[in-house]
């Protein structure tokens, strides 16, 4: 796989979003699908008042990753 060389200034653009994000990744307590909640740092709050995630271990994440079985929940 070829990597094409990013734009100018996008590396420090992503650097900077990054900043201000915040996340959480784990197993929904119910219906066991690895979740990650993403949401800038201001929403910070808002993330205790979602279902709580349990732990998942790197071979859970992995596994998850590769069948292409990832809940992806913007917290805003």
């Amino acid at each position: 796989m070829t990597q094409l060389p990013l734009p100018t200034g996008l590396t420090q653009q992503l650097e900077a979003l990054g900043g201000q994000l915040v996340w959480r990744i784990g197993k929904d307590e119910l219906s066991d699908a690895v979740v990650v909640r993403l949401g800038f740092a201001s929403a910070t709050p808002r993330f205790s008042h979602l279902p709580r995630l349990r732990s998942a271990n790197d071979t859970e994440l992995q596994t998850a990753v590769e069948a292409g079985q990832i809940v992806i929940e913007w917290v805003d």
